[in-house]
């Protein structure tokens, strides 16, 4: 990308407009900035938003800290819901009658906002579907078995979320095909050294995490991307964790596939988007069979199939939540990008020295800040993390506890399972406090 004298300042959709002025700046929006705005974000009008976090758990305040798993929704996205299925609920693209119509219209403007979102070419290049996990096996399933075969391989990431996995094995079972994974080093970041190694011409595939779930680490996607493309593979990016986080530009990242899901980015659960490049798509044979998918179904001459993203969007869509997705991204529009991004790494910065010294304490996931979302996944001598997590709750503490659906991951740190504190924009030093105290309540109890 070029850079002018005075670019305009990061933000989240890059239609909204700016509620907070920052100075220009140039960094790379696939890392975690450096520099700290001359704005703060209004953390409490933030809060003020999300119904959820005004309520107390177990008489405490509650302290939502399982934001990787999924992030709360502000009264904008609830009231799209209700208004859906109150004024407009129809099927889409069917009807003539003025509800149809309305769901329509905003079915397709939500598609239009997420495309802008994602700075996409076009709105036909974003494909609906319940997730990021539908997304990765759309591709796996419909490009990938398309491409792959004996002798082809595709290559992963020992970090990755078990749907950036299960996929590609089951798909490299079907064809034949081979299935590489990069190794992690000690303090969680890819080992680029390996991944070049692994990486050859004959990688047809390189599906890879942008932010990790379980670590926090920020991958060099821009390095995975180029080096996929000059090997001749295709680049598919896993962005959950990144869409809420970083800037999102897949022209300038010039990835083939990535895929983001709306609960991770204070949108409702069932939701998410593929993007894809276009002459891809085009490419690419239909996944599931049924309605809208079609052109013309014939018992005489066959079945021919829509032009993307409809061929890939088969039955009745998850109207509302699609509806609501693009609220959501409205919302994270209104945003500014650097003073989210300095107030979250100000969290980060804040909860790992406040776990610092906590005896026993052991951080899983050391990359340097700047290389990592706001997560702190950590274990405790003698506190199995499923026996932690209770305690916290008890104390009005939410945070996740388990393999995250990383067990590969886990096995990498010989560990069965980690606690996870993730935060958002959000989130609040209070809440981190709230969760050092309940620490010191479980090892108190668990003696």
């Amino acid at each position: 990308m070029t850079c002018t004298p005075n670019p305009a300042p990061a933000r989240l959709h890059p239609s909204a407009p700016l509620t907070l002025p920052v100075p220009a700046t140039t960094a790379d929006t696939t890392t975690s900035p450096t520099a700290t705005p001359a704005a703060a974000i209004d953390v409490d009008a933030l809060r003020a938003r999300f119904p959820a976090l005004q309520q107390q758990v177990n008489g405490h305040p509650l302290a939502y800290l399982d934001n990787a798993a999924t992030t709360q929704k502000p009264d904008a996205v609830l009231d799209t819901l209700a208004h859906y299925y109150r004024h407009d609920n129809a099927n889409v693209h069917r009807g003539v009658h003025a509800l149809a119509e309305r769901a329509t219209a905003a079915f397709e403007s939500s598609r239009q906002r997420i495309a802008r979102f994602l700075n996409a070419p076009s709105p036909d290049t974003c494909v609906f579907v319940r997730g990021a996990t539908e997304a990765l096996n759309l591709v796996a399933h419909s490009y990938g078995r398309s491409v792959l075969g004996p002798g082809r391989r595709v290559l992963i990431t020992h970090m990755e979320h078990h749907s950036n996995i299960v996929p590609w094995q089951l798909v490299c079972e079907q064809t034949g095909a081979s299935l590489d994974v990069v190794d992690v080093t000690d303090d969680g970041e890819l080992d680029m050294d390996d991944f070049r190694a692994k990486l050859t011409t004959d990688t047809a595939i390189v599906a890879a995490v942008w932010v990790s779930n379980s670590l926090g680490t920020i991958n060099p996607v821009q390095q995975i991307i180029d080096a996929a493309h000059d090997a001749g593979a295709v680049a598919v990016l896993d962005a959950c964790q990144a869409a809420a986080h970083l800037a999102i530009d897949v022209q300038a990242l010039g990835c083939d596939f990535l895929a983001m899901s709306a609960h991770k980015m204070f949108g409702p659960t069932g939701i998410g988007t593929l993007y894809g490049r276009r002459e891809l798509l085009e490419q690419m044979p239909p996944w599931q069979g049924g309605g809208e998918m079609i052109s013309s179904v014939s018992f005489e001459t066959g079945t021919t199939y829509a032009a993307p993203p409809h061929r890939f969007e088969a039955g009745t869509p998850n109207i509302a939540d699609a509806i609501a997705f693009g609220t959501a991204v409205d919302f994270m529009g209104e945003l500014d990008l650097p003073a989210v991004q300095a107030h979250e790494a100000d969290l980060l910065a804040y909860g790992t020295a406040l776990l610092a010294d906590v005896e026993g304490l052991r951080l899983i996931g050391t990359a340097p800040p700047e290389r990592k979302a706001p997560v702190l996944a950590f274990v405790i001598d003698g506190i199995h993390p499923y026996d932690l997590a209770p305690v916290l709750d008890q104390q009005g503490v939410a945070i996740r506890t388990g393999h995250h659906c990383t067990q590969p991951l886990m096995e990498r740190y010989g560990v069965p399972a980690t606690a996870r504190a993730s935060m958002a924009a959000y989130s609040t030093r209070a809440e981190l406090d709230q969760l050092r105290a309940g620490i010191e309540k479980a090892k108190m109890f668990f003696g």
